[in-house]
């Protein structure tokens, strides 16, 4: 019997997926002779009294690997979870399309939805998708080379204006609870102060780095990731989406930091809050290598048989983790990260009281 699989992808849009739904679908095409259904909008597509979805052909996924966003849509709000009709209507739906299993490309959140289905039975294989950077059991998710190469762009043109004007200048970076964006961002863009989630921050430190700058250089770089927070204080929620598989969303840090460190430096402080500009566009080539050898590999644990599992990069080779594992908590920065240490000794601030 022609084997007859589902692809979907959950949560927010990321450069790369395109990248996969093609490898995912070409090799399961040309390896097994699969026939390759497209879910739309994500599990919203499945969760609907009549199931959205597309078949994929071979030239339908052709020439899609360059092409950011996702061509089957995606939804950041469906949860099949959220009630026992929504959960078994997803489970009806994939039986009466005769699929034989479903390949879902998404973050903690749509691993968690995924673990959960697996759980009532559903046959499924993950593929990990997040700007964020942020799944756990895995060291390198797509998305996050092309994130982090539009956010060190963003802060070399920003650099310049703020040389001219002598300026602090703070560039605002998603994220969630993970810094690993503003942390290599920041590295690669030359930023004076990283500031990050996992390292609570001084203003007067920040404020202390700004005035020596003023002194010498005249202007300062600050990159701060949206979930960082100073020392005591609250997280910036910018909105609080109900019935959401993630509710809260952070962002506006950057002004909050702009007031409070602007009666403590001669210089103008100004925000920029790059937001959705970091999940738009091509992917890099790093990226779609990745998002390729992903997919490829998504399709290998399908034809193996192997479900349950998410694909993953580990130690720089490709293997996998069961589901379970990827589906709660975030991989955030280690505080003995080589990267901080380098930060450090060079000379970048990470927000940190003087001893």
């Amino acid at each position: 019997m022609q084997p007859r699989i589902g692809i979907l992808t959950g949560g927010g849009d990321c450069p790369g997926l395109n990248a996969v739904i093609r490898a995912v679908a070409k090799s399961l095409m040309r390896q097994c002779g699969a026939e390759v259904i497209g879910i739309e909008d994500g599990f919203a597509g499945l969760m609907e009294d009549t199931p959205r979805v597309r078949a994929l052909t071979w030239d339908t996924v052709s020439g899609i690997v360059m092409r950011g966003g996702t061509i089957l849509g995606t939804s950041n709000r469906a949860d099949p979870l959220r009630s026992a009709a929504d959960t078994e209507r997803v489970l009806r739906h994939v039986a009466a399309l005769g699929l034989q299993g479903l390949v879902v490309i998404g973050g903690d959140g749509s691993m968690s939805i995924a673990h959960g289905l697996a759980q009532h039975g559903l046959r499924v294989v993950g593929v990990p998708k997040t700007i964020d950077n942020d799944i756990p059991g895995c060291e390198r998710s797509f998305g996050f080379d092309t994130a982090v190469a539009t956010v060190t762009e963003a802060i070399e043109r920003l650099q310049t204006t703020a040389q001219s004007h002598g300026r602090v200048m703070i560039v605002e970076t998603m994220g969630r609870w993970a810094g690993w964006i503003a942390l290599e961002a920041g590295l690669a863009g030359a930023a004076d102060v990283i500031l990050l989630p996992e390292i609570d921050y001084d203003i007067e430190a920040v404020a202390a780095v700004c005035r020596a700058r003023e002194q010498h250089q005249r202007y300062t770089i600050i990159c701060i990731g949206e979930g960082a927070k100073p020392i005591g204080g609250q997280y910036t929620v910018r909105a609080t989406v109900e019935g959401s598989p993630d509710p809260i969303r952070l962002g506006g840090v950057a002004h909050a930091l702009a007031a409070a460190l602007q009666p403590r430096v001669r210089s103008e402080v100004r925000a920029t809050v790059l937001g959705h500009v970091q999940r738009g566009g091509s992917p890099t080539p790093f990226d779609r290598v990745l998002a390729t050898q992903y997919g490829n590999e998504a399709a290998q644990l399908v034809m193996a048989g192997t479900w349950g599992r998410m694909v993953t990069l580990q130690h720089g080779r490709l293997g996998s983790v069961a589901l379970a594992d990827a589906a709660h908590g975030n991989r955030r920065v280690p505080l003995d990260d080589p990267l901080l240490r380098a930060a450090r000794q060079i000379g970048i601030s990470l927000g940190e009281p003087s001893v």
